[in-house]
């Protein structure tokens, strides 16, 4: 599913102009970048959190060739879905 997808749907079912229902999507979709990129955890009932880890630097090694390569510091997105979203996935 792509975002445009995702803006279909909402025309759709809620009936809004195509041109209100890109605006809304990605309004969300800029609230949660917004929130994400300061820190903050996204929790949303019945699907899941979305949360910004701290990765610290270390040393890897490429497969290829097997040399150690220094892997910098970075910050990673997570998700863990809810108890309702793994149910419905599993019925």
């Amino acid at each position: 599913m792509t975002k445009i997808d995702i803006i279909q749907d909402v025309y759709e079912k809620l009936g809004f102009s195509k041109k209100d229902s890109a605006r809304i999507v990605e309004s969300v979709f800029d609230i949660i970048k917004d929130n994400l990129t300061t820190g903050e955890k996204i929790k949303i009932s019945g699907f899941g959190n979305f949360v910004v880890k701290e990765k610290k630097a270390r040393r890897g090694r490429n497969p290829q060739t097997g040399d150690e390569i220094a892997i910098s510091a970075r910050r990673v997105l997570t998700f863990k879905s809810s108890q309702v979203l793994r149910k419905a996935l599993n019925d």
